[in-house]
């Protein structure tokens, strides 16, 4: 059986997730050159989805933007890209009034599950149930009590794919479904990858996608992991996680179709798995045909 979901109000500790942070004049205009998806919209939404692309279009890490003040981003992302994330921006700040950091220390990351925002500063991740990033202080009484297994089971659930030190630059932003959660804006102007992201969109040339499965029997995956299904089809694992009874529950790219691409994208990291006798589960979006 899956793990038992988080209740409605449980808090987990999500110490995995750091945060950069981006402050000045220029910190908005800087990103928007930067990122997938549309700056303008933060002020409104106060919260936003976007990826960070090599110029190949690959995702270098994927990024949960709200905004602390004016003049003053924060972004939720892996602790384990973040040094390089953080790196990769600072070469092109040049003349920008932008400061850039890595202000982990600071914040203490929950995940609540909770119908309205749990905190001044939280960024809702899914709905259905609503769930939330929760920033706090890292000064203040902690009250996660939630498993940080059951969050990841309900970001696979929600179709939400992660990218981590050992998938970094490993998918095309379509092949992480991106432009299905809003993590992209096709009408912004240029940023990094944004060529390659575009022609595939336009184009229509996405041959993997990520999809959700259950292992049949026992299995051990975790990202970056790679190997073949029972049809033959390659895959990659986006996000895992296992279950009580040892079963894997995951994300991974592979083609849509079974008669489709036997190799999985992109340098394995790890030994291949398979054959792997999976059943397939449904995300909460369609993928396009």
């Amino acid at each position: 059986m899956p793990a038992t979901p988080a209740r409605e109000s449980a808090a987990i500790a999500l110490a995995d997730l750091g945060v950069l942070r981006v402050r000045g004049a220029d910190a908005a205009p800087f990103l928007q050159g930067q990122l997938s998806n549309d700056m303008t919209r933060l002020a409104s939404q106060g919260s936003l989805l976007a990826g960070y692309h090599n110029p190949q279009g690959r995702a270098i890490a994927i990024l949960r933007l709200v905004q602390a003040a004016e003049r003053d981003i924060l972004a939720v992302l892996p602790r384990d890209v973040l040094p390089a994330v953080l790196s990769r921006l600072a070469r092109f700040v040049l003349r920008a009034k932008v400061q850039l950091s890595d202000d982990s220390a600071s914040w203490r990351i929950e995940g609540v599950v909770q119908a309205e925002a749990p905190a001044p500063l939280a960024i809702q991740v899914a709905d259905g149930p609503a769930r939330w990033l929760a920033l706090r202080a890292a000064n203040t009484t902690a009250s996660a009590v939630g498993e940080r297994r059951a969050w990841t089971l309900l970001d696979i659930a929600s179709g939400l794919p992660q990218v981590y030190a050992r998938t970094s630059e490993a998918f095309v932003a379509q092949m992480l479904n991106l432009d299905l959660i809003d993590g992209i804006a096709f009408s912004k102007g240029c940023y990094t990858g944004q060529e390659v992201i575009a022609r595939a969109h336009y184009r229509g040339r996405v041959k993997r996608r990520m999809q959700r499965w259950r292992t049949v029997a026992g299995a051990s995956l975790a990202p970056g992991d790679s190997g073949t299904l029972t049809d033959g089809r390659g895959f990659r694992v986006v996000e895992a996680a296992q279950l009580a009874d040892g079963r894997c529950e995951f994300l991974a790219v592979t083609s849509p179709d079974p008669q489709g691409p036997r190799e999985p994208d992109g340098e394995p990291e790890s030994a291949a798995h398979g054959p792997l006798a999976v059943e397939p589960l449904a995300l909460p979006y369609s993928l396009p045909s």
